[in-house]
């Protein structure tokens, strides 16, 4: 029996301990073999990776990838303005051919960025998930429910009505389970108590994961223990919504009693650094909830917001604001930010077996050129990629056993047609 691929780099991060002069081989969509020595079975092809590392591939676990075609609109404003004035009136006029191509500059940008997953909440989801299924990506997907008029039941609310459909229509997963179905609320003061009771209700009934922005700004969470007298968090929880495995970005102004919530509940909270600074959000309070036992990925936000959509830059950022903030260098280990951007961002989309570099597991893998400049010598791998480390050193992105990126070329995408795709969008959106 011959397998499909054999990989020889200089070094593998082999599920977080450092393997030098390794063997990667690949069989369908896993990983068969990881080793020193060159394994006895016959391979298909031979691939040798002089000057290179392979790792684990990166989840994105908190994104709006259409939004790369607002990249820069707005800056320099706080999120309720910045949403109000300038996002709001521009995804009014977005139609089904910009999600599409928005969705592909997306994928574009995290293929040569290491990504090979993302937790996507945005509109028009069958649009976004065809793209996706076409390019050979992971996404969990989430068509987030608003409902700003209180008088309009949760049966009638095109957005309760549009999710629900999304994931019955495929029974929540596509493509062999790359593209999974998650429900999602945009957040407390964009809903109310009838309709986020029932929503989760229904994605309880279905075994979904919960999806939803928490307390991003203190405004937000100001404002919500004015109207219902307690957190968003607690808010959230008191209407049942943490009885789903559920994924909660930002958490920049929870409060104590919100961390040992979250821990309780098994809350994957989202760490999205650039966003939360460059709108003057502030910072998730990670040390401590590290110290509690919260659950911890990482994600971009979309690229409005970031302006980028840059994985390793936000592992870069998270690194070194806490240390900063804390006067404590050891906040926050290299291992532990490498951790949250592969396995736990892995757990926390439902993917069992993907996240690490371990026979048996999904043969996602990304691969660094250790040539750069910037990473010469390397005397701790962990701190190269969290301190060091760019996304334009990546030089391959293989997904579920395929090559998605290398070496500056799109094997599943026609970048030039989505450069095309973007001027036109461009055109009517901002002509």
């Amino acid at each position: 029996m011959t397998m499909d691929l054999l990989f020889h780099a200089d070094i593998l991060l082999d599920d977080y301990s450092v393997l030098t002069g390794g063997y990667l081989g690949v069989s369908g969509d896993r990983i068969c073999y990881i080793g020193q020595e060159k394994p006895s079975e016959a391979y298909e092809s031979f691939r040798a990776m002089p000057g290179h590392l392979l790792i684990p591939g990166l989840y994105n676990l908190h994104t709006h990838s259409s939004m790369v075609l607002m990249r820069g609109v707005g800056s320099d404003l706080p999120l309720d303005r910045w949403l109000e004035e300038k996002m709001f009136p521009v995804e009014a006029k977005l139609v089904d051919a910009d999600i599409s191509v928005g969705t592909r500059l997306a994928m574009l940008e995290m293929l040569a960025s290491g990504v090979v997953s993302f937790s996507d909440m945005y509109m028009s989801p069958q649009i976004s998930a065809a793209e996706i299924e076409r390019t050979g990506m992971k996404v969990n997907f989430s068509k987030a429910i608003v409902a700003l008029d209180h008088s309009i039941p949760h049966d009638e609310n095109a957005h309760f009505i549009e999710s629900l459909a999304f994931y019955d229509s495929c029974g929540g997963s596509m493509a062999n389970d790359r593209i999974k179905v998650d429900f999602g609320i945009h957040a407390e003061y964009t809903s109310h108590e009838a309709i986020v009771r029932r929503y989760g209700e229904e994605c309880k009934a279905r075994g979904a994961i919960m999806h939803l922005h928490l307390s991003e700004t203190q405004k937000e969470h100001r404002e919500c223990k004015v109207r219902h007298g307690k957190t968003p968090a607690r808010w959230f929880y008191d209407l049942g919504i943490f009885e789903n495995p559920t994924v909660a970005a930002h958490c920049v102004a929870i409060e104590p009693g919100d961390i040992e919530l979250l821990a309780s509940c098994g809350v994957t909270a989202v760490h999205n650094p650039s966003s939360n600074l460059k709108l003057g959000s502030g910072f998730m309070p990670l040390p401590a909830m590290l110290e509690r036992g919260v659950k911890l990925a990482i994600g971009t936000d979309g690229a409005a917001s970031n302006n980028n959509l840059n994985l390793f830059e936000e592992m870069h950022l998270a690194s070194i604001i806490h240390k900063g903030y804390m006067n404590d260098p050891t906040v926050l280990s290299p291992t532990q930010l490498l951790s949250m951007a592969t396995l736990a961002g892995a757990a926390a989309q439902g993917r069992e077996n993907c996240g690490a570099l371990k026979v048996g597991y999904k043969a996602d893998i990304a691969a660094i050129d250790l040539d750069r400049p910037h990473l010469i010598p390397m005397h701790d791998i962990p701190a190269a990629l969290t301190y060091s480390a760019q996304a334009s050193d990546v030089t391959m992105t293989m997904v579920d056993g395929k090559i998605l990126y290398e070496n500056g070329e799109y094997l599943t995408i026609d970048a030039e047609r989505v450069r095309h795709d973007v001027k036109q969008s461009m055109g009517r959106l901002f002509g």
